[in-house]
């Protein structure tokens, strides 16, 4: 009796395995709709195109980054599992920002900057402060 009690045991294991991954795969088909909720709404009400340009792709390449250290987790053994406890929440939190930015770049109009071309040259250009004349005399 007690050789047997290792393979139903073991078939719980395997269970709460899958369970647990099927209910965070789930929790993957939400991160779209969800993610938004995950960033500050206001961050880039404030960012000029020349800012928002930067975030974009900053953004992007940290979309990607994450995206590939889950693809990578989930070749291993309880892969599916790992990789959504390690990293889609980073991952869902990101997009949510992503998101709000390519909404600000909408919103304010923005166009790439040309390859080539400064992006210096494409902001707005601020006017030269210049320091106030100073006085012939001197006060004491």
């Amino acid at each position: 009796m007690a050789a047997s009690l290792p393979s139903p045991l073991r078939f719980c294991g395997a269970l709460v395995v899958l369970l647990a991954g099927g209910a965070l795969s789930g929790c993957a088909s939400m991160s779209e709709t969800v993610a938004p909720a995950f960033a500050d709404p206001g961050k880039y009400e404030l960012y000029d195109c020349k800012q928002l340009e930067g975030e974009r792709k900053a953004l992007a390449a940290r979309t990607a980054d994450l995206q590939k250290l889950m693809d990578k987790a989930e070749t291993g053994a309880g892969g599916a599992v790992v990789s959504e406890l390690a990293y889609r929440n980073d991952y869902v939190a990101v997009r949510g920002q992503s998101q709000l930015a390519e909404e600000a770049w909408r919103r304010n109009k923005c166009r790439e900057t040309p390859p080539g071309a400064t992006p210096a040259a494409s902001a707005p250009q601020r006017p030269d402060i210049k320091p106030a004349p100073k006085s012939g005399s001197a006060v004491r």
